[in-house]
């Protein structure tokens, strides 16, 4: 893992992560990246939760339409509703990560 602080976890670090650890070719990896990332969305697509024990928990909410303001004009605007996709990290991957600081 990387120490710079502006550093992002891309795919591509994910598949090299795998190769490495597992030995398996690069095609398997991406793969395998690919699989996990698409079940992720079915379901967030289909409505359900997904809980990575450990890590934590993606869900879908709605959002209700509302008021809003164009911060440039401050015009109000109606802002439509839509779904969101949130994350709720598990309490020990908080712990781990308040442990790293």
């Amino acid at each position: 893992m990387k120490n710079n602080d502006n550093w992002t976890l891309t795919r591509s670090d994910l598949i090299d992560a795998i190769t490495n650890e597992f030995r398996v070719t690069k095609f398997i990896a991406s793969e395998i990246v690919e699989d996990v990332l698409d079940e992720i969305s079915n379901a967030l697509v289909a409505g359900e939760s997904v809980k990575i024990a450990g890590f934590g928990t993606f869900s879908v909410r709605q959002k209700k339409e509302r008021m809003g303001r164009n911060p440039k004009t401050l015009k109000e605007a109606v802002i439509t509703s839509r779904k969101s996709v949130s994350f709720k990290a598990s309490p020990i991957l908080k712990r781990i990560v308040n442990e790293k600081l």
